[in-house]
């Protein structure tokens, strides 16, 4: 799934960088805007990552696309970070218009 969304995202004009574990995501978001994350991943979950992520880059948008939503509701201490949650299954389409409206804000 990571590889198809880089590809589409790509497609749609995004500079994207997919990393395949979240302590390289940690070392990779310097110029980036935006986190789109999993919940479930190897290494750390998204939302330690996504913690971690907001901390160092509060001016970082996250984008959790996930299966587990009720697990975003352990980031409670996201209240000053911009974050949306897109259920799996989601379509394209969605994916697309929440990346752009979460970029053009």
């Amino acid at each position: 799934m990571r590889e198809f969304l880089t590809q589409v995202l790509i497609r749609q004009g995004h500079t994207v960088k997919a990393v395949t574990v979240g302590p390289k995501a940690l070392k990779t978001m310097n110029g980036y805007d935006l986190l789109l994350s999993d919940i479930s991943m190897p290494g750390i979950d998204g939302v330690s990552l996504a913690r971690c992520v907001a901390r160092d880059h509060p001016n970082l948008v996250i984008l959790f696309v996930t299966g587990y939503v009720s697990e975003v509701k352990r980031g409670t201490d996201f209240e000053s970070v911009r974050l949306e949650v897109l259920p799996k299954p989601f379509k394209l389409a969605e994916l697309i218009d929440v990346v752009d409206r979460m970029l053009a804000a």
